[in-house]
């Protein structure tokens, strides 16, 4: 995700839908200050959190967004922010 995502609490609200929602994976800041994400479960909350990653909380100001559809590996137990 591009645009101010960085330093509005992206990340944290990510994590709390991703558990609300039962979807695993990570999400980390880019130096470029983009937010990369990967996210793993139903396919249903996983498209429901992209839908919320495409506009964000409300101080954020997400510009653009792209989204890569790949096949469920299964390597992940929870959701993490990175560092």
């Amino acid at each position: 995700m591009s645009g101010r995502v960085q330093g509005v609490f992206f990340r944290s609200e990510i994590k709390r839908l991703a558990r609300v929602y039962s979807v695993v994976g990570w999400i980390r800041n880019l130096s470029d200050g983009r937010v990369e994400a990967l996210f793993e479960g139903e396919e249903a909350n996983v498209k429901r959190l992209v839908e919320f990653a495409h506009k964000g909380p409300r101080s954020a100001s997400v510009t653009s967004t792209k989204v890569q559809m790949e096949s469920f590996s299964g390597e992940f137990k929870d959701f993490r922010i990175l560092w």
